[in-house]
């Protein structure tokens, strides 16, 4: 059995966003792989429920996405940069055979797409700017059109920039397309009668998000309220007539608005958030009723957050609402009736991570990882009652690979029980347990063996881990480097209620860490942890605590910190997430100053010992790099081995979806940095090495392989 590396990232695949055809026969999903160390292929696939391999139904021509059903199910619209530019378009597949046809040439891209119920129009957003509008470019743009960068760059907006990009005057807008009319004259690019199928519903200077259809003549989005709307937290509501171009202002809601979801009978469900509890408090889901005026909160009795990564949709006869929230390490599948008759009902995903999911007249289709894998397809009915897995995408890599299983531990701390989970290496025991051996026990060793500890602490604050997800990759190579990995979701997590949750309000550090140390404390009792021999690491949230926890205590020989926040008035003025200061917080910097430098990494970094390596994306406008300079800067003020890594092209994103050659260079610098600090590892000091030395970006070419398909 070989171990998993850093470098298999190139051989992973990953399959998402599910669709279920109306007839609840076939799944399409996408099929996401790197192609090479800067790109990452994206093609659709189609598997039916029956058992068959699944096949993939686009060319390997661009990046694939947002595969969508017509109603009647002959047609498949998508979205892909194929053909000249990188600019996402619109494309229409016959489902029984035949080329796609591309149906626009827009200059801001295509998202948020879906179908009318009659299958006759298409609806989609993209970001454009006034001159676009203008000039029409938001219907038909040239296809060697680029626009200019801005120079200077002249900013009027609180929020001007966010993922590895400014917007420049972009706005999102929202557009209907007619799907007949666009296949008799939107063929070629370029093509003066591009735009002719294509009719904007939203105009000016603002947002507008989560669109939906009611009927097919009715379309629902919501748009940020008030004078200064970068800096609101309340939504209108909106529904637009599409024949008589009639708008019309339904309802507010308070937090953060990801996407609508309505019934053809004038049910509309929506997130809300508590605009006093708006980072602490939990997310529901409200449903407006446009028949009656009335509105219900179905998730109400539910004491869990409609979360970061969640998604919700009715059923196809509009009667109940499924949804995900975190709970307890999974990621889980709930169904709750849209009048909130009765409470939420748990369906699946016990012990696993549901990543997104598609809801059909009798089945569910999942997009789900495991401990045993980092993702693939499964079928469940709509209770939750079977299940089968449709795909296994990922069968020949882990064939030959060695897969530990994870302990599940639970530990007190603060009065609170804290869930975590851990890792040992693979010959642990002196046997290799392979992805196909769901044994509880870890087996028996050596008494005489012990390991170095790597703690893991998570982004958020107010998210979880789980067991899989984006971090099985990590982890897994890190056990299998001869690291004990150790994560958990100490209190300020999600999945264990608000309580919960709220638990860190005015405290991130020590919080936290009380936790982070207890769960150390509870770990080192195993007599196969070498106490000596602690590592932590952690990024975005992690990354701060990673930098709190080096200023607070001696405990571990090295430290890696990513995407950090280090200087919390510094990235309230300089992130797009400055309301998470204000709500978890309940400041400002200038209410006060002093408390939120107190509460900062970088307010001691006099008092850290700890070698500290600091990664960082250059395109980050999460986290702006700044305070990590700052950070890197403090610690080699006062003598601390350390180095700062930047990442260019990358932003926040970077370790979930960056570039494949900088994933695998991210972890490989963090083992290289323990390994320099072990006494498990005659590896010198990185340091002391050539900046590159032993890295997959120092081999040659022919010694990576590349992992990408081109045929058909």
């Amino acid at each position: 059995m070989n171990r998993i590396e850093a470098s298999d990232y190139h051989e992973l695949v990953q399959p998402a966003e599910p669709r279920l055809s109306p007839e609840g026969d076939r799944v399409t999903f996408v099929r996401r792989t790197p192609e090479d160390d800067e790109t990452t292929a994206a093609t659709i696939h189609v598997v039916p429920v029956g058992g068959d391999e699944p096949r993939q139904f686009t060319a390997a021509d661009g990046v694939d996405g947002q595969p969508r059903w017509s109603p009647d199910g002959d047609r498949l619209a998508f979205a892909s940069t194929r053909g000249e530019g990188d600019r996402q378009q619109l494309w229409l597949l016959p489902t029984g055979g035949g080329e796609a046809r591309r149906l626009t040439d827009v200059v801001g891209g295509i998202d948020d797409l879906e179908w009318s119920p009659d299958g006759t129009r298409l609806l989609f957003t993209q970001q454009v700017s006034e001159a676009d509008r203008e000039e029409g470019r938001d219907f038909a743009v040239d296809p060697d059109y680029e626009p200019e960068a801005p120079d200077p760059r002249v900013i009027d907006r609180m929020i001007y920039r966010a993922g590895t990009e400014y917007f420049d005057g972009r706005r999102s807008h929202v557009y209907v397309l007619d799907v007949e009319a666009a296949l008799e004259g939107a063929v070629d690019p370029g093509d003066d009668d591009a735009g002719a199928a294509i009719t904007r519903l939203t105009d000016g200077d603002a947002d507008y998000v989560g669109p939906t259809w009611g009927d097919s003549g009715t379309v629902y989005y919501a748009t940020k309220a008030g004078e200064q709307p970068d800096d609101s937290v309340t939504y209108d509501l909106l529904e637009h007539e599409t024949g008589t171009d009639e708008r019309t202002e339904f309802t507010q809601t308070t937090g953060w608005v990801s996407g609508l979801e309505a019934t053809a009978d004038g049910r509309i469900a929506f997130e809300y958030t508590d605009e006093e509890r708006l980072t602490l408090g939990q997310t529901e889901l409200r449903v407006h009723d446009r028949s009656s005026g009335t509105e219900t909160t179905p998730t109400a009795p539910l004491d869990r957050t409609i979360g970061h990564s969640s998604t919700f949709e009715w059923d196809p006869e509009g009667e109940s609402l499924y949804f995900t929230t975190p709970d307890e390490g999974s990621r889980v599948l709930w169904s709750v009736p849209g009048d909130g008759s009765e409470e939420p009902t748990r369906v699946y995903g016990d012990g696993v991570t549901v990543e997104s999911f598609s809801v059909g007249s009798d089945a569910v289709a999942v997009a789900q990882s495991e401990w045993d894998h980092p993702g693939d397809l499964f079928l469940t009915t709509r209770g939750g009652a079977e299940t089968v897995r449709l795909t296994r995408v990922n069968h020949e890599y882990l064939s030959d690979r060695a897969v530990r299983q994870p302990e599940e531990v639970w530990f007190e701390s603060g009065g609170a029980e804290i869930q975590g989970w851990l890792l040992t290496p693979p010959d642990f025991g002196g046997e290799v347990q392979r992805p196909s051996e769901a044994a509880s026990e870890q087996g028996s060793r050596d008494p005489d063996d012990t390991y170095p500890l790597v703690i893991e602490i998570h982004g958020g604050p107010h998210s979880q881990w789980t067991t899989s997800g984006t971090m099985w990759h990590e982890f897994q190579t890190l056990a299998a480097r001869g690291y004990v990995v150790c994560w958990s979701n100490p209190r300020g997590s999600t999945g264990y209620g608000e309580a919960h949750a709220s638990a860190i309000e005015r405290d991130w550090g020590d919080v936290t860490l009380t936790d982070v140390l207890a769960g150390v404390d509870a770990v080192c009792k195993r007599d196969y942890i070498d106490e000596d021999e602690l590592y932590v690491t952690g990024g975005s949230f992690g990354g701060f605590m990673t930098a709190w926890t080096v200023t607070q205590t001696d405990r571990f020989r090295a430290a890696v910190s990513q995407r950090g926040v280090y200087d919390l008035s510094s990235f309230y003025g300089s992130t797009d997430a400055f309301k998470l200061v204000e709500g978890d917080f309940g400041t400002t910097p200038w209410e006060e100053p002093e408390f939120l430098w107190k509460q900062s990494p970088v307010a001691h970094v006099p008092d850290v010992e700890t070698p500290t390596l600091v990664l960082h994306s250059d395109q980050d406008f999460r986290t702006p790099a700044n305070t990590a300079e700052l950070f890197y800067l403090g610690l080699q003020k006062h003598g601390v081995d350390t180095r700062l890594v930047r990442y260019p092209r990358e932003g926040h994103e970077l370790s979930r979806s960056g570039e494949p050659g900088h994933v695998v260079d991210r972890i490989e610098r963090i083992a290289r940095w323990f390994d320099g600090y072990s006494a498990y590892s005659e590896a010198p000091l990185a340091l002391e090495r050539e900046r590159d030395a032993g890295l997959s970006s120092a081999m040659d070419e022919s010694e990576t392989e590349d992992a990408g398909e081109t045929d058909e």
